[in-house]
């Protein structure tokens, strides 16, 4: 199982906030099947299979596009542990 967390960033929105976009992002992940998110303040954390999370990721990327914006950013770190299952309940925990 793969933990892998997004960051959109909408580029060229016509005031300074983007939490609509974000919040739009937010809401496709909550919908998908097969993957669990996390909201945090400055990403979203999704796990799930790999190839799953990262056709959700494709389609987070193509939110603010649908939302008339004409450039996005997006960034996303893997975390792909191959040599136990892990969770995102699992990485806190071992740190708190």
């Amino acid at each position: 199982m793969a933990i892998v967390e997004i960051n959109v960033v909408p580029m060229g929105t016509p005031t300074a906030s983007i939490s609509s976009y974000i919040a739009d992002c937010c809401e496709l992940a909550r919908k998908e099947t097969g993957v669990n998110s996390q909201v945090t303040p400055m990403s979203t954390i999704l796990e799930g299979d790999l190839d799953r999370v990262m056709e959700v990721v494709k389609k987070m990327h193509n939110v603010p596009f649908k939302d008339g914006i004409q450039r996005v950013i997006t960034s996303v770190t893997i975390d792909d542990r191959r040599d136990k299952t892990t969770s995102m309940e699992a990485l806190i925990d071992s740190v708190t």
